[in-house]
Formats: C-alpha cells, structure tokens, sequence
C-alpha cells in the first residue's frame, strides 16, 4: 500500500473510531442518567454501609449495625446530597444527645417524668422540621429521634446513659465519615453537575414557553399545568442549590447569583402572568383592536426570545448575546410605543389606557426577563460583581399546622410510652423508638396514614428476614467476606425501594430496622426470640402512630388546606402594608412556598388544586401591581396638593383589596372595585393637571397603567373569588 493510500484512509478511520468513541459516551451517559444510575447508587449504598459495619467491628464498637444503619438514611444518588445530609445529621445527632443526657441528668431514676420530656422534646422537633425545608428538616428530625433512640434504652437503668451516647455518636460519626467517603470518591455523580443541567434547560424551557404566549399558542388548560410545574421548579431549586454548594466550591462562589436567579426567575414568570392575563381580557370586543395594534411588539419579542446565536457557544455566552438584544428591544420600546399610540389616539380613544397597560406590562416583563438573562450569563465568570447582591428567600409556614403536628406527635409517642411504663414491656422502649420515627419521618408528607403503614409493613418483612438470618444464616458463614456476601443484596433492596416513589416507605423502613434489628454484632447472640419481640414492639409503634394519623389527627382535614389557603390569601395583605424594602422579594417567595405545600397536599390537576392555583395566580399579579403602584407613589407630595384626596384614596385601595383577598364576598368585591375607580378617575384628573412635565406624567401615567390591570383583573369573570362568591 502507498504512502498516498495511507493517507487517504487514515482520516476515514479515525473518522469512524472518533464517531465511535462519542457514540460510545454518549450511550454511557445515557445509561448512567437511567438504569445505570440505580445500579451505581445500590453499589455504593452496600459498599458504604459494609464499609462502615467493617470499621465499627474493628474498633470493637458495642453496635455496628448503628453505623451501618446510618449510611443506610444518609445515602443519596448525588454527591451534594449525601454531605448536605451529613451536615444536618451531626448536628441533630448532637442536639439530640445533648437532649438526652440533660432530660437523663434532670430526671434521674424517674422513668414517667423522662418519658414526658422525651415526648415533649420529640414533638417539639418534629414541628420545627415542618417549620424548615430540605436537609435543615433533617437536622430537627434526627435531633428528636436520636434523643430516643439513646435515652429509651437507658430509661430504666440511667448510669448507662453517658456511654451510651458516647457509643452511639462514634457509631454514627463511622457511618457519616464511609457514605461521604464513598459518594465522593467513588464514580461521583455530582449535584452541582445536574444544577447546570437545571439551570441550562429551565433557561431554554423558560424562553420557549413565553415565546409561545406571546405567540398566542398556549390553550388556557396548558397554560394553568405549565404554570403549576413552574412554581414546584422555583422552590425545589433552593434545595438543589444548597446540595450543590457542600460539594462544589464554584458552586458556592455563585451561591447568590444563584439565589438572585430564581428571584428573577419568579419576577419573569409573574410579569409574563400578567400580560398574558391582559392579553386574555382583550381578545373580545372593541379591545381587539387594542391586540392588533400591540401584536407586532409581542410577535418580534417572540422570535428574540427563541433565537439561538452561535450554538458552538456556550449556553451562557448565547444568553450574554440575548442580553444585548433584549436592552435594545426594551431602550426603543416606548419610542415606539408612542408612534403606535398616536395612530390609536383618534381611532379609538377610549382603548387609550388598555394600550398603555399593556404596552407597561410588556416593558417590565422585557426588563424582568432581560435581568433573568444577564443574572444567568454571569454564571460564566468565577467573579462578578452580582455576588455582592443578597436575595432572602422567605419560608413561611401555617402555625396552626405546625401546633398540630406537634399535638400529634405527642399523642403517638405519649400513649405508646404510657402503655410501656404501665406495662413493664421489656420490648417497650422499641415501640417508642418506632413511633418516634414515624412521626419525625412523615412529618411532611402529604398522607402520613399510608407512609406509616408503608413503614409497618417494611418493619415486619424486616423482622422476618432478621429472625432468618440470625438462625440460618449468621451460623453457617465464616468470616467477613461472607459476611458481606449474604448482606448485600438486601442492603440493595431496600435501597431500591427507597428510591421507587410508591415503596419509600417500605424501603426506608426495611432498610434502616433490617440494620437495628437483625445487622450483626462483632459478638452474635442467637436470640431470635429478642429480634421477634422487638421487631413487633416497633411495628405495633408504627401501627399506632398510623391509627393517630388516620382517625385522630388526618393530614388532610379540610380546616388544614383551608387555614394555608387563607395565608396565602393574606399574602396580599403583606403587598399592599409591608415595608417597601426587600417587600418583592419577600412576598414572591412566600407566596410561591405557601403555593408549595399545597401542592402537597392536594392532588395535581385536581379541582381544589386548580383552585388554589387560581388564587395564587390573581394574587401574583394583582399583589405585584400593588407594589408597583406603592413604589410609584412614594415622594409624590405635588399630587397630594393638587388633589388633597389623593393619599386617602391610594390608602383604600390598599385596605380593601386586602379585605377582599382574606374574606372575598360581593360587598368586598364592590367596594374594592369602587376604591380603585375612585384612584383611577383622580389619577386622570392628575394627568391632565401635571401640564408638559414629561417625568412627571410618565410617572402618573404608570400608575394610570397599574391600577386599571388591577380593575381588569378583579373584573374577570375567571377569577376565583367569583366562585368563591357564587
């Protein structure tokens, strides 16, 4: 073969070793992303927990299985997850000993009064863990079970208590250290990594969706369901951001741009609500003209927001160049916005202020979407001077819910550890120990009866497995190879289950009492007998906590949704009284928390969560304009002296759209409307008195624009509180 020959075939071949070679990883990838990555996290699940029972045996600790047990709760898919867990559960771990050597110290030798303190000390967590979200959750429940899990053991014989404590922390402090050792260490599937794909493909998503609204080809129905799915985005995207800071130190450089992003995020979404909704209310009767003359603007920003420059660049270096085209669209906007009202101004002057809201509402969204952008570009540069800026991200919660699940924790864990003392049950303290558990776990989910049961049943298989490998199988094998041989498929099992959404509770619990109740000690002691007792101690636990959750206290009792429904009503109460400053933030992210738990709670695409979708969606937008308004008419003393009623009217305003949010009915409604025609009317008077100022009527102007969307949205006739009157 020539040299010439060569030549030409060598680049066919690694042509197609190079296409190869990508084929290759990109199946890979995907293989990971699906199947591939159960299997990884069992893997690493069973290499963890075996790990740490290995250590623990070395050290000659009294319970290895504690240590295994805790790699079993700790383990998660992603790296980020795992640490952030790990944070949280030494600091739990920690408060809960504290709890458990004082409540020891104080009530010494008194079993009914160190059980009411145990009991009280564990509903007190478990409330505070409703109060708090992700792993900070975590930290409150550990800090309530741990107390039992170290106190009930010693209740009856207190001098062991002391080190008792000391064992646990290093057992626990052994299974914290191997499951981050081995998520981190081994093949590491990174939190941070799937933060960028977040980031990257709600940033396309995004641009997409409000391309197709403002191209009119988004049907009602679809709108509310992609709307829904943007709120659950916004506020699990804090947790995503707080697992990716503990393990990527880039990440935690950007942590408040990162924060800033999904402020501006729900700022975007909300102006893009709220065109949509005017652009809704305009589509009959005279008001389409009003659309035909605004539909060029909307149909040009359209295609800004869906083009792509250069794909060869990074995701971020694309949105910098969309950055630069949205400035340009929003620096000419009301140049030519005034060229296209003054051919309005004769046809149809009465649609004049229906032009101009939306025209302002267009502006603010490009302005709103421009910052999303700019914010989301800068995520390119290690430093940028955005990370000077702090966004608080507000998490409020209903107290009448968090008094409740502190009532009903006590309740469960209060009668179970009444009928242990009362009854001497050598076996007792387990079922304490499962009912605390059952209530620190299910605090936040949204049908605790079944999660529990879920949990019973997964207790009871447990307990099953235990007595059989304590009698069949520890016997027969020798040697901690074996050992780790016959544990490892069921360690993966439970970690299996735990992943699937419908098994978690069977998984969580099979895995974690699999550890405590048949895991194997450096000295094994056949007692079957014991694995058995204690195994129904802990399921009868469970049982009664679900008999509490579903007869006494049910998590879906309609006072509850209703009394979270009427927080996130008051929310407009927070709009139209709270302090101006950080007042947007504020009031974005509580309301969008609040929408969360709802969310919950109710079952998606259900009646009662279109509902409250509906209430959360008026309430953005007519909430956001009322802040608008506020902060236009801050410093405004020359409109109070040509009209002394001006104060006294914006003032009403206020007060009756916060009445009429809380308790909507038809007088509120009226007289709210009346409240704001009233502000409209003087706000016109004041147009016409402000002469040739131009700033100063571009600003009364805008707030002409604010508070007629105001009166278009209370009177739509889709709007919630109408069939809250009906």
């Amino acid at each position: 073969m020539t040299d010439e020959k060569v030549a030409r075939r060598t680049p066919a071949g690694f042509s197609r070793l190079s296409v190869w070679v990508r084929a290759t990883r990109i199946g890979a990838a995907a293989w990971i992303a699906g199947d591939g990555g159960v299997w990884l996290y069992l893997l690493k699940t069973a290499t963890a927990a075996l790990l740490a029972l290995g250590i623990a045996m070395l050290l000659e600790l009294s319970s290895p299985r504690t240590a295994m047990a805790t790699v079993v709760v700790l383990m998660q898919p992603f790296g980020g997850m795992v640490l952030a867990k790990s944070f949280y559960r030494v600091v739990g771990t920690t408060l809960g000993m504290v709890a458990a050597l004082m409540l020891g110290g104080i009530f010494a030798q008194q079993p009914e009064l160190y059980m009411l303190g145990i009991t009280v000390w564990i509903g007190a967590c478990t409330a505070a863990a409703l109060r708090y979200r992700h792993f900070q959750w975590y930290a409150f429940v550990l800090a309530g079970y741990t107390a039992a899990l170290i106190g009930i053991p010693t209740v009856m014989e207190p001098g062991g208590l002391f080190m008792g404590a000391m064992t646990r922390a290093a057992e626990v402090t052994i299974g914290i250290l191997c499951s981050s050792a081995v998520s981190a260490l081994v093949l590491p599937l990174r939190s941070s990594t799937v933060l960028r794909n977040i980031l990257r493909t709600r940033y396309t998503n995004f641009s997409v969706f409000a391309a197709s609204v403002l191209a009119e080809r988004v049907e009602s129905d679809v709108y509310e369901g992609r709307f829904a799915d943007l709120v659950d985005q916004i506020v699990g995207f804090e947790g995503a951001r707080g697992f990716a800071s503990f393990e990527d130190p880039n990440t935690r450089v950007r942590t408040r741009r990162l924060a800033r992003l999904n402020s501006e995020f729900m700022n975007a979404c909300t102006r893009l609500h709220a065109l949509h909704q005017l652009s809704n209310r305009m589509r009959t009767g005279r008001a389409r003209l009003v659309m035909e003359a605004v539909r060029p603007y909307f149909g040009e920003l359209s295609g800004l927001l869906v083009s792509r420059k250069d794909p060869m660049k990074p995701d971020e270096a694309r949105a910098a160049r969309a950055a630069i085209e949205l400035d340009r669209f929003r620096t000419t906007l009301p140049t030519r916005a005034r060229e296209t009202r003054r051919s309005l101004e004769t046809a149809v002057p009465e649609l004049l202020l229906d032009f101009d809201t939306t025209m302002e509402l267009l502006y603010r969204f490009v302005e709103e979407f421009q910052r999303y952008t700019e914010t989301y570009a800068s995520l390119i540069d290690q430093k940028h001077v955005l990370e000077r800026s702090v966004t608080r991200q507000v998490v409020k919660t209903n107290a009448y819910a968090v008094a409740f699940t502190f009532l009903r924790t006590v309740v469960a864990v209060g009668a179970v550890g009444a009928f242990w003392i009362a009854t001497n049950w050598p076996s007792g303290g387990f079922a304490v120990i499962g009912a605390a558990v059952t209530c620190a776990l299910t605090s936040t989910a949204p049908n605790t009866s079944k999660v529990a049961a879920q949990m019973a049943v997964g207790v009871a298989f447990a307990t099953v497995v235990g007595y059989v490998f304590t009698c069949f199988v520890y016997p027969n094998i020798e040697g901690f190879p074996l050992l780790c041989a016959v544990l490892t498929p069921l360690l993966g099992l439970g970690a299996f289950l735990s992943m699937r959404p419908g098994a978690a509770g069977y998984g969580t619990a099979f895995g974690i009492f699999f550890c405590l109740l048949g895991g194997p000690d450096n000295v094994v002691v056949y007692t079957p007998d014991l694995i058995i007792n204690n195994g129904i101690a802990v399921v009868a636990g469970m049982l009664v906590s679900c008999i509490v959750f579903a007869v006494i206290f049910p998590t879906q009792m309609s006072w509850r949704i209703e009394k979270i429904k009427r927080d996130l009503r008051r929310q407009m109460a927070l709009a139209c009284e709270g302090a101006l400053v950080g007042l947007n933030q504020k009031f974005q992210s509580s309301t969008h928390d609040l929408m969360f738990q709802l969310r919950i709670l109710l079952m998606k695409r259900s009646e009662q969560h279109r509902d409250t979708l509906r209430w959360m969606l008026v309430l953005l937008e007519v909430g956001n304009s009322v802040i608008d308004l506020r902060n236009e008419t801050v410093d405004m003393p020359y409109a109070a002296r040509l009209q002394p009623g001006w104060d006294t009217v914006l003032d009403s305003v206020s007060r009756d759209l916060a009445d009429l949010f809380e308790r909507p009915d038809t007088a509120r409604l009226t007289r709210a409307l009346a409240s704001v025609e009233a502000a409209i009317r003087i706000a016109q008077f004041l147009l016409g008195e402000l002469g040739e100022n131009r700033e100063k009527r571009d600003r009364m102007q805008r707030i002409l624009s604010y508070l007629h969307f105001i009166r278009t949205a209370l009177l739509d006739k889709d709007a919630p509180f109408y069939t809250t009157i009906k």
